[in-house]
């Protein structure tokens, strides 16, 4: 059972990228096999639906890696039948919509009373009081 998950699952990324760079018009790169894979694909497109095509030739790509990987007899069914996903449906990735910002104290508890939202302290008066703390310090340890 092993190879032949290993086989189904070989065969269904093969047959991906195979079917990907005849789209790109590269499959006179493909191997020989390969090439006569994507023919018998062709063929088969033209006698039922795209999807019953992709399982058929993935079915025969199957058979043929799984005796190349040692598979004895005849290979077993890997997948259920009504589990086997399509091999273009592809969902759209969709961001998750913006979570509403809360209502918080504000900065230091402040927004909750003045109703309008204060901007945290700007950079310069931050680093002033550092500066001040620093100098500070230095004029106490003399």
């Amino acid at each position: 059972m092993l190879i032949a998950r290993r086989a189904d699952t070989r065969a269904r990324a093969d047959f991906a990228t195979w079917k990907m760079m005849a789209k790109l018009n590269g499959a006179s790169a493909l191997p020989p096999e390969a090439q006569e894979f994507l023919a018998s694909y062709q063929n088969l497109l033209a006698q039922m639906s795209e999807g019953e095509a992709t399982e058929a030739t993935i079915g025969a790509i199957y058979k043929a890696y799984y005796v190349e990987m040692g598979g004895a007899g005849t290979p077993p069914d890997v997948r259920p039948r009504q589990a086997r996903p399509a091999a273009d449906n592809v969902t759209a990735f969709r961001r998750p919509a913006p979570k509403p910002k809360p209502k918080s104290a504000g900065f230091f508890g402040a927004g909750a009373a003045s109703g309008a939202q204060k901007r945290p302290l700007p950079v310069a008066l931050i680093f002033a009081c550092l500066v001040v703390v620093y100098v500070g310090i230095r004029l106490y340890w003399r």
